[in-house]
């Protein structure tokens, strides 16, 4: 019960559980059209961004940052690559070659990161003002690629991305385990797992040691940016359209909590891929329980927010000692004389 995955994966299985009591249905897988179909299925592929932009801000907060731009460059990415394919263009044609227009749309995702480390590395600004000013300007910079319009996609084979199936599961299960492996084989083959948490604890010290600190931060916010892009591509590609206003909306505030419910510390130094991942399911398990279950749309908000702080709480050792120091302590005997 110590190990810091313990309570992100009891959350997770208390989850699963409360959805299956309320639906007899919900771990039922079926074959069906060469497929998996089912509820589990369903999570796993709508959990995929948000995986994928937890596995950048992983990296972020480790190194003692924030990104809260993350939602602005996931609208930007999915508004190149539906302008550059052709948004107004029926009959399977496309603008520009898709292979094409998802290099630029991560392309420009990876711009987007290296501004956000640049200003906080080089420049020394505060990482949440820095990515605020992106925050800002980035939905204005989708909307103008957009030309303030909803661009709805005709061409099929983008539509692969976000809602093909490969091997019988959906295809872009296969990129965030593409993307999670080379990662993790990075952090733990390498000393770069090591350079992180250094920077994390203590970036003057990192300095001193021969770390290249302000590399290793730029290089946190480009990764983190690109994980955004390829985001964006998977919720545009699903939906077939590009909102420059609405797509990655707070995507940025669910990934913050699903790394800190993964058990990373937003004081930097200490983090973990593998609850990143776990947090993720974590949040995309509740939403569909609180949609699920009925719950009005006017306090689901709450509810979500509600047992986050319950696991948040659970996972502090000091709030688990306060508890233990109450359930142990011995009963009033009465004043000494």
């Amino acid at each position: 019960m110590r190990h810091r995955l313990a309570w992100p994966l009891i959350t997770l299985l208390l989850l699963l559980a409360v959805n299956t009591a309320f639906n007899s249905s919900f771990l039922h897988l079926e074959w069906r059209e060469g497929h998996l179909y089912g509820s589990l299925i369903d999570i796993l592929n709508r959990a995929a961004p948000l995986v994928l932009v937890s596995l950048g801000m992983t990296l972020v907060i480790a190194t003692r940052g924030i990104d809260i731009s993350v939602g602005a460059v996931v609208a930007i990415a999915a508004a190149l690559a539906a302008w550059m394919i052709g948004g107004s263009v029926a009959n399977d044609v496309s603008r520009f070659p898709m292979s094409l227009a998802i290099l630029a749309a991560i392309g420009i995702a990876l711009l987007c990161g290296l501004w956000n480390g640049l200003l906080v590395a080089k420049v020394g600004m505060q990482p949440i003002i820095a990515t605020l000013i992106l925050m800002v300007a980035g939905r204005g910079i989708a909307q103008l690629i957009a030309d303030g319009q909803i661009i709805t996609i005709y061409y099929k084979p983008f539509f692969f991305l976000g809602s093909g199936y490969l091997l019988g599961l959906p295809f872009s299960l296969f990129i965030v385990a593409a993307v999670f492996v080379l990662l993790y084989l990075a952090i733990t083959r390498t000393a770069l797992g090591l350079f992180i948490q250094a920077v994390g604890i203590n970036p003057t010290a990192a300095r001193v040691a021969g770390v290249q600190a302000r590399r290793l931060i730029v290089g946190a916010y480009a990764f983190c940016g690109a994980c955004a892009g390829v985001a964006g591509l998977l919720i545009s590609s699903n939906v077939k359209s590009a909102d420059g206003n609405n797509a990655g909306q707070l995507i940025e505030l669910d990934a913050i909590l699903a790394v800190t419910l993964g058990g990373t510390a937003l004081t930097g130094g200490r983090f973990s891929l593998v609850g990143s991942v776990i947090g993720a399911l974590i949040i995309q398990t509740l939403t569909y329980a609180i949609y699920s279950l009925g719950v009005p749309p006017e306090i689901n908000l709450v509810v979500k927010a509600g047992v986050v702080f319950a696991v948040m709480l659970l996972q502090s050792p000091e709030f688990r000692a306060e508890v233990r120091s109450l359930v142990q302590r011995p009963p009033h005997e009465g004043a000494k004389v």
